[in-house]
């Protein structure tokens, strides 16, 4: 299976959010992880609810992680912050521009949730 990383600043809302859509809409294709350029301390709490909500996903149990944290991986995937990602030779790189909504309201969180679900799949395809 292929291993694919979703990147950002924090690893603590959008990037969180697509690892966890990744395992539950393209685990069977993809073995996924999410990691940051510079870690927050927890999992946004509202991204936390939503998840829940929505997919019955829990990302409690999630920890922002460091970009140097991740094994070899075969696809990155940057969330649209401007992350400085390694270089790493042989690696499909694609960015995807997700508004970040930390701090917008659920709103927000709902517009970045449907975003990236629409988007797993259209990688899993």
């Amino acid at each position: 299976m292929k291993r694919i990383a979703f990147l950002c600043i924090k690893n603590s809302c959008r990037s969180q959010i697509a690892e966890a859509l990744c395992r539950h809409f393209a685990g069977d294709i993809f073995t996924c992880y999410s990691a940051g350029s510079d870690p927050g301390d927890r999992v946004d709490p509202t991204a936390v609810r939503l998840m829940q909500e929505i997919y019955g996903i829990d990302l409690s149990t999630m920890r922002p992680k460091h970009i140097s944290d991740l094994p070899d991986i075969n696809i990155i995937v940057t969330m649209g912050c401007g992350v400085a990602c390694p270089v790493i030779p042989g690696t499909k790189r694609i960015a995807w521009q997700i508004d970040d909504p930390v701090g917008k309201g659920d709103e927000a969180y709902l517009r970045a949730i449907a975003e990236i679900k629409a988007n797993v799949q259209s990688l899993k395809e």
